[in-house]
């Protein structure tokens, strides 16, 4: 532990965006906090950046689930002292006609896109209060402003998670605490019916893209908060 390096936790860090956030977090003597569901490649993500010179928590497990998210919170802010900053980027996507979704499905998209930003987000408030600072990020999607045929649960998800980071926000200006809200276009990543590096995705933006994105948002000066920050390839029309 060092109280001279920031403090991060990052939601959805196994893979895509999330992982790529992660090693460049590294690369500027952050300490991390890693959480996601595979706890294989969670272990292979922290044995990465252990060779980097900084030895990373790690918690396999549900956004959803509120003990879960607690524990990880406690043990983050006891093995470091602080917590600087939570990325909300977990995140499951389903699409296809309204009729072809079941209830658990609903929910499981919920779940992880509404209910986990909001547990992450209400788990590191008192620490962030106690310090008179914070920055929370929530990794949302273009889809959080505008809607698709076939898109009805995810864009539902997403405006919902808009709007919650929007009146957080609102919330905990007077605290000291940024609230920030980065919208994706098409970025290429296994999040899509083509696999990552598909050739169908050589003009998408990269995980790598989306990482720069986040820690530029996230390294402004004290008195500084990107409250929005849009982003997409240039190929793609919004």
């Amino acid at each position: 532990m060092n109280n001279n390096y920031p403090t991060a936790i990052i939601s959805g860090a196994s893979r895509g965006i999330g992982r790529a956030l992660a090693l460049l977090l590294a690369k500027h003597n952050f300490q991390l906090s890693l959480i996601a569901r595979n706890v294989g490649e969670l272990k292979d993500l922290a044995a990465e950046i252990t060779e980097m010179g900084h030895r990373p928590l790690y918690f396999a497990g549900d956004v959803s689930d509120a003990t879960f998210v607690q524990q990880a919170v406690e043990k983050t802010a006891h093995t470091f002292g602080k917590i600087d900053y939570m990325i909300n980027n977990a995140g499951v996507g389903a699409f296809g006609p309204t009729d072809s979704y079941t209830e658990e499905k609903w929910d499981q998209v919920f779940d992880t896109n509404v209910k986990g930003t909001f547990l992450c987000s209400q788990n590191v408030l008192p620490h962030m209060r106690a310090a008179k600072k914070g920055h929370i990020i929530s990794i949302a999607s273009d889809v959080a402003k505008r809607v698709f045929d076939g898109g009805s649960l995810y864009c539902a998800s997403k405006y919902a998670q808009h709007a919650f980071t929007e009146a957080l926000r609102k919330e905990v200006r007077k605290d000291g605490i940024k609230v920030s809200c980065v919208y994706s276009g098409l970025v290429d990543s296994h999040f899509h019916a083509e696999p990552q590096g598909d050739s169908s995705h050589h003009t998408w933006l990269s995980s790598e893209d989306m990482a720069d994105s986040i820690y530029y948002v996230m390294n402004q000066p004290a008195h500084v908060v990107i409250d929005e920050l849009m982003i997409h390839p240039l190929s793609q029309e919004y």
